[in-house]
């Protein structure tokens, strides 16, 4: 299995649940589901409470940390730095396996369940420059920018493909650069990271819940695979190669 955190500054696994009916906001419901995820997972043990949003949160200890959430209409949940894919695996397969119960979630309730692989790659400079570097200055798209006298605002490029007939299988690929106007203005540039994200998207409904681990199986192969074949070699490597590379 390659080391997908060797190559970014933090790599993360995110997971999330989206449903088209509103979760039960009372306290018992929440509470009930937060306590069974800790029994299984005693780090999880912060109850917090964001606009929108209840979160139980482990301490974050040399940049690892894990969490999950329920919002209105979504239950989501993350692994940040793990040793291993199975550990971060192993908190979202038992969201799928606890939560619909909890929650009383049907099958037809579902929306869509997605895996995101996530690549942070930080920068201290005109970070949407660097993207363009990286991935259009070779390509006919270069001609659209003077590079001697426009300052870069924007460049985030998202394209997705559909992987299977249905369409309803798909994968995103995506680049956010966090860039603003205010920073190409006074060429002083916050310490945030470009983001490389893969997402892969299974739509819904389904028919039983017996279905979701084979799911859940299916992205995590597609995104391990789409991962070491693509996006690290033509996203995430050349995006880290350009950050080096400039003075």
């Amino acid at each position: 299995m390659p080391d997908f955190g060797e190559c970014c500054s933090d790599f993360y696994i995110n997971q999330k649940l989206a449903l088209k009916m509103d979760l039960p906001e009372g306290r018992e419901a929440v509470l009930d589901l937060f306590d069974r995820l800790r029994r299984s997972i005693p780090e999880l043990d912060r109850l917090r409470r964001y606009d929108g949003e209840f979160a139980l949160e482990s301490p974050e200890r040399d940049r690892r940390y894990r969490w999950a959430a329920m919002r209105r209409t979504s239950i989501r949940s993350g692994d940040v730095n793990p040793d291993r894919l199975e550990d971060a695996y192993d908190l979202h397969r038992l969201i799928l396996e606890v939560a619909p119960y909890y929650l009383s979630i049907s099958p037809l309730d579902i929306d869509y369940l997605e895996l995101v692989f996530g690549f942070d790659l930080e920068a201290e400079t005109n970070r949407d420059e660097v993207v363009f570097d990286a991935l259009f200055a070779d390509g006919p798209l270069a001609s659209l920018v003077d590079s001697g006298t426009d300052r870069f605002l924007d460049c985030q490029p998202i394209v997705g493909i559909a992987l299977n007939d249905a369409c309803d299988l798909q994968a995103f690929f995506e680049v956010r650069s966090r860039g603003s106007a205010g920073e190409a203005s006074t060429g002083e540039f916050a310490p945030e990271p470009i983001s490389v994200y893969l997402t892969i998207r299974r739509h819904g409904p389904i028919a039983s819940l017996k279905e979701i681990p084979t799911i859940f199986a299916a992205l995590c192969g597609h995104a391990e695979r789409l991962a070491e074949n693509r996006v690290i070699p033509n996203l995430v490597l050349p995006i880290r190669h350009a950050i080096l590379s400039r003075p």
